[in-house]
């Protein structure tokens, strides 16, 4: 699969029935659909309200980022903005197909997600340690 912002070739990593797709020229992440939600459960955090489905619904197209093509469908991706301080700004397959995250957005996903959910202690640690292993290579 092409990172779709690099466009270069992206490794599969694979760790507790998640595989993710790391480009490791920029460092982003590719989420398949049901990714983001098998993440989110094993750091206790399925009840954040962020899922594909919710994403997709809250597109904004007016957002002036430069839209990707989702490595899947080839299709322009849409643009979700997520929180203020920072704002995340994750591009969403229009398709449901996935997310793309650029490097180190997905920390910053994770620490909003604890705070919708109350669950601000030790979600971001556990989230470390999963990505930590996840890219082990």
């Amino acid at each position: 699969m092409l990172c779709p912002v690099c466009k270069t070739d992206m490794i599969d990593v694979e760790y507790e029935q998640i595989e993710l797709d790391y480009c490791v020229k920029c460092r982003g992440v590719w989420f398949d659909s049901n990714e983001l939600e098998l993440l989110f459960e094993k750091i206790n955090l399925q009840n954040s309200g962020l899922s594909v489905s919710t994403l997709i619904s809250r597109i904004d197209e007016s957002i002036p980022e430069d839209k990707h093509k989702c490595p899947i469908c080839k299709q322009k991706m849409g643009k979700v903005s997520i929180g203020d301080s920072p704002r995340i700004v994750i591009d969403i397959c229009t398709n449901g197909n996935g997310l793309w995250f650029d490097g180190g957005e997905i920390i910053q996903l994770i620490k909003h997600a604890s705070v919708n959910t109350g669950q601000k202690d030790g979600a971001e640690q556990q989230v470390i340690n999963f990505l930590g292993e996840v890219f082990r290579i």
